[in-house]
């Protein structure tokens, strides 16, 4: 950038751009909004058919289209403000070299060069000092020779006419350096000539992304910066500092940490994890895609089969070695789709704001990470806070989530005069293994302050003063305990402990909120009454070596919360089947349905099972 060029340049113009470019954001996520939660819900409150359902997939690409429009137009507002704040800073060093040239009686020439007169003694000819024309260095060696050699010059010019031309230098230099790296990045910023956002175009948001956040460090840095693992009080107090313009900034270019951050708007932190579920579903169908596309062929070969006690053959079809190994392949990068198509599901089907899902968390690497409300949990008066356990996943999580909403559902119908909001959270990396991951507890001690944090932003969000129940299943209850425990002042008001494997104490009261708002329940033939002895391997397969049926209550985890030596209230479960029993609902899972579930509704929203 040359000198008349940055004399020129107006970096409020940039940022009144920016503003404009953040006003369509926020057009594009308020048409989204109308879409989903007022025309949407409408339609399949009021409209069925076939016709009904096709105006709803289009619907639905119209709000995929404006989801699009509104965190790449947040992109570019945030690269144009970025860019308005590094020129401003140049800007500020030539202002200033030009001020101080213009009252030094100094000559700012075309090129950035700086022409001083002749000034100071009269040397010993009796003559004033000569003047002369210095250009601006930027290199930290050069620059100390030439303010050196202006120091030894007795015309005091030289150093003044030095200082100015450094200065030029600088700001033109930084200047040049905000314009190559933002030119490319903004024109970076174009959405495909089609009306269709597809995976790869999620694809291309996140590397945007990441090239807005990479170039636009010295901006952000020029405001708060969000508190480093900040408790939720922490998190809220710097949030509600921003303006608006560092808020839009922040989400932005950091959807993935504000998604996560506690004590924030669940608005807030649904908008940011929308679009990262949105980018991590581009990649992941996009590398299904990729890999459907390299199924061998042929897939099957024919096979002689001989039946060995009779001899008699006959020729099958078998999936080829080669096709097995890219089947297994398959089923990997289509479980976490699965996963993500379960969760937005919720936003495509649900019918009432009571009802309408955040997404308060989100990750899919390794098994996910999933957090999902279902009802506004800042608004709630109740909210309950769903623990699952062994087996939970992103592949999966369609159940859990299921779990949630039936809790939500009856809760609602049971207190009529308060909102219920139910939370799925899976922000944790739950054991895989019933009978291996689930007797250790790591996984327990490494989800008590995620938990912990949690909870705390949700009770901060309401100023204190929400109905805060912990719900935990299986391996849940474990984790739920170790955090109750491990924090006495928790802002949790009732527990309850479903097919609980232990809890990590003795008794209720260790739990920190009062014997008589623990509350527990273990289906009859629950699996995990066959928990393993804590100190050993599991036993052989037989019933006296479990420890239940050795009337031993202290089971894997501390005692049994069923148990009266635990001291907490226990509600009742109906008689259930054995797990696999063909078409019935293993039993380790039977507490969402029948009175169970209505205890859980009335301990939910503060009355008694």
């Amino acid at each position: 950038m040359d000198l008349a060029t940055l004399k020129a340049l107006k970096p409020t113009e940039y940022s009144e751009a920016a503003g404009g470019y953040r006003s369509t954001s926020d057009m594009a996520s308020a048409a989204k909004d109308a879409i989903d939660n007022r025309i949407q819900v409408a339609m399949r409150t009021q409209l069925e058919g076939e016709a009904a359902t096709a105006a709803g997939k289009q619907l639905g690409e119209l709000s995929q289209n404006f989801h699009y429009i509104q965190v790449q137009c947040g992109l570019v507002s945030t690269a144009l403000d970025a860019f308005s704040y590094e020129t401003e800073a140049a800007k500020r060093k030539l202002d200033a070299a030009l001020d101080g040239a213009k009252a030094a009686g100094l000559t700012v020439n075309a090129d950035g060069s700086v022409s001083y007169p002749p000034g100071g003694d009269k040397g010993g000819d009796g003559k004033t000092p000569a003047g002369g024309t210095v250009s601006g260095l930027t290199d930290g060696t050069a620059s100390a020779v030439g303010r050196q050699a202006a120091n030894l010059d007795p015309n005091p010019n030289h150093r003044l006419a030095q200082d100015c031309a450094d200065l030029i230098a600088t700001a033109l230099k930084e200047a040049t350096e905000a314009d190559e790296k933002w030119a490319p990045k903004l024109r970076a910023l174009k959405a495909d000539d089609d009306l269709t956002v597809s995976g790869a175009d999620w694809i291309d948001v996140k590397e945007d992304t990441a090239g807005v956040l990479k170039g636009a460090g010295d901006y952000l840095d020029s405001f708060r910066e969000p508190p480093k693992q900040g408790t939720p009080e922490e998190n809220a107090k710097w949030w509600h500092g921003l303006t608006e313009e560092q808020q839009a900034a922040y989400i932005s270019v950091h959807p993935d940490s504000i998604g996560w951050m506690d004590g924030l708007p669940a608005t807030v932190r649904d908008e940011a994890n929308r679009t990262v579920l949105a980018e991590a579903r581009g990649v992941a169908q996009t590398d299904l895609d990729s890999w459907m596309a390299k199924e061998p062929k042929p897939a099957y070969v024919e096979r002689e089969i001989i039946n060995a006690q009779t001899g008699e053959r006959w020729t099958a079809k078998v999936p080829t070695e080669e096709w097995r190994e890219w089947e297994k392949k398959r089923k990997e990068l289509q479980d976490p789709l699965d996963g993500m198509d379960a969760i937005q599901s919720r936003f495509d089907t649900y019918v009432d704001e009571s009802t309408r899902p955040y997404l308060l968390g989100f990750d899919d690497k390794n098994n996910g990470r999933v957090i999902v409300s279902v009802g506004n949990p800042d608004t709630a008066d109740n909210v309950v806070t769903y623990v699952p356990g062994t087996g939970s996943k992103l592949s999966s999580i369609d159940g859990d989530i299921n779990r949630a909403e039936v809790l939500q559902d009856r809760a609602s119908s049971t207190d009529l005069a308060h909102s219920t909001a139910s939370i799925m959270w899976l922000g944790y990396d739950a054991p895989q293994g019933l009978l291996s991951d689930a007797t250790d507890s790591k996984y327990a001690d490494n989800a008590r302050e995620p938990l912990s944090n949690f909870l705390t932003g949700i009770d901060t969000v309401h100023n204190g003063s929400v109905n805060s129940t912990v719900l935990g299943h299986s391996y849940g209850t474990l984790v739920a305990g170790e955090t109750m425990r491990d924090h006495p002042d928790l802002p949790v008001d009732n527990a309850i402990l479903v097919g609980s494997p232990g809890v990590g104490v003795d008794h209720a009261k260790e739990l920190n909120i009062g014997a008589d708002r623990v509350f527990a329940a273990t289906a009859q033939n629950d699996l995990v009454n066959l928990a393993p002895p804590p100190a050993g391997t599991l036993a052989p397969l037989n019933p006296n070596a479990y420890m239940r049926l050795f009337d031993d209550h202290s089971i894997m985890y501390g005692n049994d919360p069923i148990s009266d030596e635990f001291g907490g209230r226990v509600f009742p479960v109906a008689e259930g089947m054995l797990p696999g029993s063909d078409g019935l609902m293993p039993a380790h899972s039977q507490y969402w349905e029948g009175n169970s579930l209505n205890h859980m509704a009335r301990i939910v929203t503060g009355g008694a099972p």
